[in-house]
């Protein structure tokens, strides 16, 4: 044999493609022989490449129960004669408005025409076909099904994109509620998943101009992540991730636009500002051409909110700084150190979450209580800065800065700064009605007054003043908890004792002194 002849090798064999689910039709007869014939005759039948699976019922109590149980039957071949003389035609109307099923569709087919006049059943039941069973050769046969088959088809794509545009605007909805840009990340990443009906995994990362806290010299840092990617923690760095995402994400940051892969997607969003956010998602399925779509318009509503959200993050950030500025300034007549306004808004924002409210009214929280002593600008400067005990008639001018607070921030209609005008009026204010300036008492008090009061109280004690030198933290929390009830909302003292790890955090990243 030549060297030179070889065998060929066997050539690898076709993968198998899988697949498609079958058409389920449904034949109701009481009559056996109906039965074989039809799955016969149609047994080698096809519609868009997926084949028929038969279903039977050999009465109408028995059709009820598989169309109540199932949601896929496309067709039913539906015999009007069986446990009684119209048992099919009530079968009819029970799947349109008993079930409420407008989708199947429904042949009717009888061998006896005389019981049930074809154009007086027509008009009174919603049906798709009535067909004598004698003239139900094959090739009627095969019409009917093409028919029938056709129709569902095309009365599924509609409800389809009918159900698909309802989860849009759902998702749509649920990202243009979130109120900071991580919470919209996380909402992008789980809409995303609820509106392809898949089980994906993906992260949303971002180079922003006004959140310096997910930028660092422009680099993108994760803002939030699914399960898959739990490992990378907040504001990491992409270059932790796999190689083959990272080419997603610079390509998409390069081009500036959204690019589809056969199973993955990567959404980009740029602000007016400069700020980028990508999206990315990988899926166990392909991505098909109506899934696509939706994702267009999610996408491009996605960008509209991520622009407002921005906008509002800015406007935030600004007004939260004013606060601080404003506060710190309030602080320093005092010859304090204004990190003080900061605690008071953590530590309220803490007693507020505690309290199980709602997001929006903690971050109000955590805004307006800083200016609970804005008032002091109004006092003089040697009362604020006097080292000693004050006089009866001192005490009397210092207590007026509550009233003044309140005056100054109430002019104003901004919902924080009303919530602030508030807090400044009632946070000396005592839960056994012994305070100032109204002497009101318990749930008169509005909430957040007492929180104000409570957070005040235990920063002011663990921090320097002029008439006093700062108490450890475990000695400021035991006269809290001595006063509980008596200055403070007592369930507030149980708050914030059961959360002693949180308030620590707060005094680690905000030092009293």
């Amino acid at each position: 044999m030549s060297p030179d002849l070889l065998f060929a090798d066997e050539p690898e064999a076709a993968p198998e493609l899988p697949r498609l689910t079958p058409w389920q039709v449904l034949i109701v007869d009481d009559e056996p022989a109906m039965h074989k014939v039809t799955q016969l005759v149609m047994n080698d039948f096809e519609f868009d490449g997926r084949q028929l699976a038969f279903l039977n019922a050999y009465s109408a109590a028995e059709a009820r129960e598989l169309l109540a149980s199932r949601h896929d039957i496309a067709l039913v071949l539906l015999d009007v004669v069986m446990e009684t003389e119209h048992a099919g035609l009530d079968l009819a109307r029970w799947i349109r408005e008993d079930l409420g099923n407008p989708n199947v569709r429904i042949v009717l087919r009888t061998g006896q025409p005389g019981q049930a006049p074809e154009e007086l059943v027509i008009k009174a039941y919603d049906i798709n076909d009535y067909k004598e069973k004698t003239e139900l050769t094959r090739s009627k046969l095969i019409s009917v099904f093409y028919a029938g088959l056709r129709a569902y088809r095309d009365l599924m794509r509609l409800e389809l994109a009918r159900q698909g545009l309802r989860r849009t605007i759902d998702a749509i909805s649920a990202i243009y509620d979130s109120q900071n840009l991580r919470a919209f990340a996380s909402a992008v990443l789980e809409q995303l998943n609820q509106l392809l009906n898949f089980n994906g995994e993906g992260l949303c990362v971002s180079r922003l101009e006004t959140y310096t806290a997910c930028s660092a010299e422009g680099h993108m840092k994760v803002l939030a992540a699914t399960q898959a990617y739990s490992r990378l923690h907040i504001d990491a760095d992409v270059q932790e991730l796999p190689s083959e995402i990272q080419q997603a994400l610079q390509r998409t940051l390069q081009e500036k636009q959204h690019h589809f892969g056969e199973r993955y997607l990567a959404c980009y969003y740029r602000s007016k500002s400069g700020s980028e956010t990508v999206v990315y998602m990988s899926f166990a399925d392909c991505i098909e051409d109506e899934a696509r779509e939706l994702l267009e318009i999610f996408t491009a509503n996605v960008a509209i909110t991520y622009e407002t959200l921005l906008l509002c993050v800015d406007l935030e950030e600004t007004q939260r700084s004013t606060i601080y500025i404003l506060g710190e300034a309030v602080e320093k007549l005092s010859k304090e150190t204004g990190a003080h306004v900061k605690r008071v808004g953590e530590i309220a924002a803490l007693l507020g979450t505690a309290l199980a409210l709602p997001e929006r009214e903690v971050a109000d929280l955590r805004q307006a209580a800083p200016l609970h002593d804005v008032g002091k600008i109004g006092i003089p400067d040697a009362l604020l800065s006097k080292p000693g005990k004050l006089d009866a008639e001192e005490w009397a001018v210092m207590q007026q800065h509550a009233r003044l607070g309140y005056e100054l921030l109430n002019s104003s209609d901004k919902r924080v700064l009303q919530l602030a005008a508030v807090i400044a009026h009632e946070h000396h204010e005592r839960w056994d009605g012994t305070g100032y300036p109204r002497q009101l008492a318990a749930q008169q008090i509005h909430i957040a007054g007492r929180i104000a009061a409570l957070a005040d109280v235990l920063d002011a004690l663990v921090s320097t003043r002029c008439y006093k030198a700062p108490w450890p933290l475990e000695q400021a929390l035991e006269y809290v908890g001595n006063e509980r009830g008596g200055h403070f909302d007592p369930h507030l003292v149980d708050l914030l004792l059961q959360r002693l790890e949180l308030l620590q955090d707060i005094y680690r990243r905000y030092p009293a002194n």
